[in-house]
């Protein structure tokens, strides 16, 4: 048995083999995390192709991408939860999401005055001066959390803020799913064992305002996810961004805005995946 599929059994083995009492609260356990946790320096490979260890529940549950818009995708999970990424207001959902995330790079990130009938308002920054967001909860079958990183102050203003950009992990049906959110520097070996295993991400292309082409590229090279969901594209056309990978990723471009994907029919070699409306 290869060593990550190993790993990954022990970790759905010890989820399940002791069940809770029944008054007792549970804190959420990361299985992505938890596999990241156990192969220390490791660059994380696909999942694609999943071996029969898996839980059989993983099997037909299947989770949507909407591109709605920027960096705004609807996610809806096989329970019906709705999520909404980098939730600004302008690009929603057709019905009232369940949850949102926001940054704050930008106003086209976030907005203070949420529809009121949205449960779960999720910021990927503090309030508190030096404060640091931390997310960690279950809506439904997702369980959400965050990894802060640094982000540059906006509109020229120079210098940078600790912790005031997050990383959304949202772990649905099996998938480790997340959103980059505003990324402006590469990422640390701390940062890539916090977020573990990434199945499917949603990356910024834009070249400039998060990161350059190249780094960001870096990024997604070593999470080595099965599919890569390009957003946030302004200025440079999205194949300045394409033309960084070579033949170890393929490259569609979607006929609509939407794509669904389990744990079985993740691509078995890392596809990007350019929805419509961001070209």
């Amino acid at each position: 048995m290869e060593p990550r599929y190993l790993v990954l059994a022990i970790a759905c083995l010890a989820t399940f083999a002791a069940p809770a009492k029944a008054h007792e609260q549970r804190t959420p356990v990361s299985q992505c995390q938890a596999i990241a946790q156990n192969l220390s320096g490791a660059t994380f490979a696909s999942f694609s192709g999943a071996p029969p260890l898996l839980p059989a529940v993983f099997e037909g549950e299947d989770v949507k991408f909407t591109f709605l818009g920027h960096s705004t995708f609807e996610i809806d999970t096989p329970a019906g939860i709705v999520i909404a990424t980098d939730y600004n207001g302008w690009y929603r959902p057709a019905t009232t999401p369940d949850v949102v995330t926001m940054n704050k790079a930008h106003p086209t990130h976030f907005t203070l005055t949420p529809d009121p009938g949205i449960k779960h308002v999720l910021h990927g920054w503090s309030d508190i001066p030096g404060g640091k967001a931390k997310i960690d909860l279950v809506v439904g079958d997702a369980h959400i959390r965050n990894v802060t990183t640094d982000i540059r102050f906006s509109y020229g203003l120079g210098g940078s803020q600790e912790n005031g950009n997050s990383i959304f992990i949202f772990e649905i049906a099996g998938l480790c799913i997340g959103h980059l959110g505003h990324l402006h520097y590469e990422l640390t070996d701390a940062h890539y064992l916090e977020i573990g295993r990434l199945d499917v991400v949603m990356v910024p292309v834009d070249g400039g305002l998060t990161m350059g082409a190249d780094s960001m590229s870096r990024v997604i090279k070593r999470l080595r996810s099965s599919l890569i969901l390009p957003m946030h594209r302004r200025g440079p056309p999205v194949e300045a961004f394409l033309s960084m990978f070579g033949k170890d990723f393929d490259v569609a471009y979607a006929p609509d805005d939407s794509i669904t994907v389990s744990m079985r029919t993740l691509p078995k070699k890392p596809l990007i995946y350019v929805l419509k409306g961001v070209r």
